[in-house]
Order: C-alpha cells, then structure tokens, then sequence
C-alpha cells in the first residue's frame, strides 16, 4: 500500500504555535523532508521528538531528493515534508512535490499551521477579505520595479515578502511606481521583538531610514483605488438596495453609498431610478 505526502506547518516564531496534531504528525513520520536539518533539529529537540529519518529537501536538491521521496512514498513510506517556518510550499519548497504526487495519485495530506501571510494581513489594518499574495518580489531592481508596475492596477490587498536589507529600496520603488499608498511592514511575527509599522509609504521609507527594520518581513498595501468614474451604475444602485432592504433610510444609504464609492448622492440617486426602468 503507498505511503502519504503530509505537509506539517510549523511555528514562524514562537515555538508555542506548534499543534497538538502537527506535534504527533512528527512523532509518527517515516521521513521528515526538511530545509534545513539544524533549524528543524532544534524544533525536534524542543518536543522531544526523535525523528527516525530527517533529509534535507530545498531549493537546491528539490529534483533529485523529489524523485528519492516520490519512490519511497510509492513504496508505503509516510513522508512529512516541512518548510523552516510556516506552511511548505509558500515561497518555499513542496509545491513540485505535491504536484508529482498528485499526478501519480499519491495521497497527499495537509496538518496546517501558522502562515506569515495570514497573519501579517490579520493585523495589518487593512481588508482580508479579497488579497493576493505575491511572495518575494525579484532581486534586481528592473524585474522588480515591473512586477510593481503589474501590481499597480490590482485592487485586492497585497501581501509580499522582503529580506530586511532590500527593504528601504523596495519600499522607495513601491512608493514611486504605485503611489503614497497605506502598507503595513510586519516583522519578526510571534517572536520577541514582534513589530508592525503601519502609514504612508512616504512615511514608512523615513521611518526605515532611521531605523531599518531587521528579521523577517511581510509587506501588506492597500489595493488600487478605483477612480469613481469606474463604478457602474448597477453596482450603486445594488449597494444602496441593500442598506434599504436592511431597514436604512434611503436618503442615508444614498450617503452612504456615494461616500464609500467617492461619487455623488445624485449619481446614486440616478443609479437607482435607471434600475428600475
């Protein structure tokens, strides 16, 4: 009988985040597929888990250890695969994996765990509700500043990742390829010296200047703002439809509409009586 692919989230920080459940995962785990055998060995040893086979599955070796993994779980080997914080396969290695096993309808299993990307945005201030995570924006500064440009129409919130000594520049091209837009700068999530800086990006760039930010980062900024000439009609006359049918007057669900939209009450107004017609 096969073996699984499990993927196991563990701690970004604070060891204290490690599941019951991913705690037993690894206890129980054939292999342990891991980036780094010293980061995830201390982890170990903090649980007292002795693992029966710890490998070391990256960015380098992902070819060759994958197809190693892909024989072993074939064979009824249970292959936990970790990354060296968070869940595998967010900007870190497993994604191939998965897919391989996928392919080869091998089972695959998930014990989730702590994610940066989720919680920088839980408390970044800005909307969770519809984001998009990017990962790592390119090292050099052309590829960047273009993956930028792609960014700057996208209205969803926007979660990327930064080493700290690429910071200040990334944050000085964000601010002149996309505008003064609100960001929130995560670091160190869970951790001792937990920080997050939130405002402008011309006010976070200064703040970087005199005083950059070290350990790990999550960028968090607000979506493109649609221009108020964008807005179709429909979705003015809905929105306001809306806040009647739940018992607001018209004449401050109209308010309100035109506020949150950035148009006139009379373009909400009009909105509404071309509906009906």
């Amino acid at each position: 009988m096969p073996g699984r692919l499990i993927l196991c989230g563990t701690p970004i920080g604070n060891l204290g985040d490690l599941s019951e459940r991913a705690l037993q995962t690894l206890r129980d785990a054939d292999v342990i597929a891991c980036e780094d055998t010293r980061r995830t060995r201390k982890l170990l040893t903090h649980f007292g888990v002795s693992p029966k086979e710890l490998v070391v599955y990256n960015d380098v070796n992902e070819g060759r250890q994958g197809e190693r993994l892909l024989i072993r779980i074939d064979t009824g080997t249970d292959v936990v695969l970790v990354s060296d914080a968070g869940m595998p396969g967010l900007s870190d290695p497993g994604f191939r994996l998965v897919r391989a096993c996928v392919e080869r309808g091998l089972g695959v299993q998930v014990v989730p765990g702590p994610s940066a990307v989720v919680a920088a945005l839980a408390v970044s201030g800005l909307p969770p509700g519809r984001f998009v995570f990017e990962g790592f924006l390119p090292r050099k500064k052309s590829d960047r500043r273009r993956r930028m440009a792609e960014l700057a129409t996208e209205e969803r919130t926007v979660v990327l990742f930064e080493s700290p000594h690429r910071l200040e520049a990334s944050i000085a091209d964000l601010l002149e390829v996309v505008g003064d837009r609100y960001v929130a700068i995560a670091r160190e999530l869970t951790k001792l010296y937990e920080e997050v800086r939130r405002g402008p990006l011309s006010e976070i760039l200064e703040g970087l200047k005199a005083n950059p930010a070290r350990g790990e980062v999550v960028i968090v900024m607000e979506g493109a703002r649609r221009s108020p000439d964008d807005v179709p009609a429909a979705e003015l006359a809905s929105s306001a439809r809306r806040l009647m049918a739940s018992g607001v007057e018209r004449k401050t669900a109209l308010a309100s509409v035109a506020k949150s939209a950035g148009v006139s009450k009379k373009r909400v107004f009009d909105a509404l009586i071309d509906d009906r017609s």
